[in-house]
C-alpha cells in the first residue's frame, strides 16, 4: 500500500485547495491561510498524505510558492516548529564583539541547492574561515541535489570528524561556550520534517522545502547577518523581500542579508563571471553584480572548481585550511570570495583598523567595490584566517566539543 494513504486525517485543508486551485472561483489563499495549513504537515496525523502532496504540488504549479509573504510566512512557521532553544542562555554566552558594524551576532551562509554543475563545498569551507572573526551558525543538511552536502564532508573529515548529531537545541549553549562555531544539522532540530520525508520522496519534485531551509534558521532571534545562495536567480529579489518582511522579534539592523545567485546557476558567489546581488538596506532593496575581479582575483571556469564525493572534498577541505594550496588555486578563490561575502555583509570590514592577531599586518584595504563593499578587506581578513591558523583551529574547537559532548 502507498504510503500516501498511511494514516486517516483529522483536519481536510479541501477549502485552501480549492483556492489554490481555482483562485477565480473561490477567491484568492493569502499568506496566513496558506503558512497555517503548511504548520499543520509538522504535527502527527493532522492531514492526509495525499492533501499534504497535493497542497504542496499547488504552491508550486501555481507559483504561490514564489511569493515573498508566502515563503516567509512558511518559514516562520517551520522556526516555530522547531525545537525550543533557551536563547537568553545562549545571548549571555555569547561573548561581546563589536567591529566595525558586527555586533556579534550569530552569522550564516547558506543556499538553496538546485545547482546542476556540482561545485565543491564553497559555503561550508567559508563558513569555517569566516568562524575565525565572526560566531559562525551554519544551518545544513545532507546532500539534497547533489553529491556532497555540508553535513556530508564535514561528517567525512578525517582522522576525526566533528560529531553533527550531538549540537542540539538542548546543548548548543555548551557548544558556543568552547567554539565560535557550530553546524546546526536540520534534523537535530526540525523533528517535524520527518513527518513531510515520505510524501517528498513519492512525490520526487522539488517543492517549498527546497526553498525554505536558508530562511527557517532555529536560533532565528539571534542571526545578525546571513548571506543566502539560491540558485534560480529569479528568486534572488523573492529572497530579499522575504528577509525583510517585519519580524517583531528583530529589527532591521539586525537582520543584515545579501542575496546572491551566480549567474551559471549557481547558489553561491561565482568564480566563471558575475554574480546578481541583493543587498537588504533600512531603505529597501539594493540590487548590483560582483565579479571576480571585486575581490582581486581573475575569472576562473566551472570546471576548475568542480567537487568530488564526501571524502575527496573533505580532503580539500583539509588541505585548504591547512594552507596546503596554491594561492592561485581556484577552489581556494572561489571560497575567499564566498567568505569574503559573509564578511563584508556582516559589517566587520567596516572597521578602520585591524588587530586580528599574528601576522596581521593591520593594512586595511579601504576601497569600495559594488553595493558599496570593502570586498577585498574580506578577502585579506579571510587569507588570514587560512594563513595564520585561525580557521582551522576553530574547526578544530567545534570537532572537540562536538565529540565529548557526544561520549559524556
Amino acid at each position: 500500500m502507498s504510503h500516501l494513504t498511511s494514516h486517516p486525517p483529522t483536519i481536510s485543508i479541501a477549502n485552501l485547495l480549492k483556492k489554490l486551485h481555482k483562485p477565480e472561483v473561490y477567491g484568492r489563499a493569502d499568506a496566513k491561510e496558506i503558512a497555517a495549513s503548511f504548520a499543520l504537515i509538522f504535527e502527527e496525523n493532522q492531514l492526509s498524505h495525499i492533501q499534504t502532496a497535493t497542497f504542496l504540488t499547488l504552491l508550486t504549479t501555481t507559483l504561490r510558492d514564489r511569493d515573498a509573504d508566502v515563503i516567509a510566512a512558511c518559514a516562520a512557521q517551520m522556526r516555530h516548529a522547531a525545537l525550543p532553544i533557551d536563547t537568553r542562555r545562549l545571548q549571555a554566552t555569547i561573548r561581546p564583539c563589536h567591529e566595525g558594524t558586527y555586533h556579534g551576532g550569530l552569522c550564516d551562509i547558506v543556499g538553496t541547492g538546485g545547482s546542476i554543475h556540482q561545485t565543491y563545498n564553497i559555503s561550508t569551507t567559508a563558513s569555517l574561515i569566516a568562524s575565525s572573526l565572526l560566531l559562525m551558525s551554519k544551518h545544513g543538511n545532507r546532500a539534497q541535489t547533489s553529491v556532497s552536502g555540508a553535513a556530508d564532508i564535514l561528517s567525512s573529515i578525517m582522522p576525526k570528524p566533528p560529531n553533527l548529531a550531538a549540537a542540539t537545541a538542548e546543548n548548543i549553549v555548551q557548544i558556543y561556550e568552547k567554539s565560535t562555531y557550530a553546524f546546526l544539522f536540520a534534523p537535530n532540530f526540525h523533528p517535524g520534517m520527518r513527518l513531510a520525508a515520505p510524501v517528498r520522496r513519492e512525490m520526487g519534485i522539488r517543492t517549498i522545502f527546497n526553498l525554505l531551509g536558508p530562511l527557517a534558521h532555529p536560533i532565528e532571534e539571534l542571526v545578525e547577518a546571513r548571506v543566502v545562495g539560491v540558485a534560480d536567480g529569479t528568486l534572488g529579489p523573492v529572497f530579499a523581500e522575504a528577509l525583510r518582511i517585519p519580524s517583531a522579534s528583530k529589527p532591521l539592523e539586525k537582520r543584515k542579508a545579501m542575496v546572491i545567485a551566480g549567474c551559471e546557476g549557481l547558489d553561491e558567489i561565482s568564480c566563471a563571471g558575475p554574480t546578481d546581488c541583493w543587498m537588504l538596506r533600512e531603505t529597501g532593496i539594493e540590487q548590483f553584480q560582483l565579479g571576480p575581479s571585486d575581490f582581486g582575483f581573475p575569472v576562473y571556469p566551472l570546471n576548475m572548481i568542480r567537487g568530488g564525493t564526501p571524502t575527496e572534498n573533505a580532503k580539500i577541505l583539509m588541505r585548504l585550511l591547512e594552507g596546503k594550496l596554491d594561492r592561485d588555486d581556484p577552489i581556494l578563490r572561489v571560497v575567499l570570495m564566498n567568505a569574503a561575502a559573509m564578511l563584508v555583509v556582516s559589517g566587520i570590514c567596516e572597521a578602520d583598523t585591524s588587530n586580528m592577531g599574528a601576522a596581521d599586518d593591520g593594512a586595511v584595504i579601504k576601497g569600495r567595490g559594488p553595493g558599496e563593499g570593502r570586498w577585498k578587506e574580506g578577502v585579506r581578513r579571510a587569507q588570514w584566517a587560512i594563513e595564520s591558523g585561525a580557521a582551522l583551529q576553530s574547526l578544530r574547537a567545534f570537532t572537540e566539543i562536538s565529540n565529548n559532548l557526544a561520549s559524556s
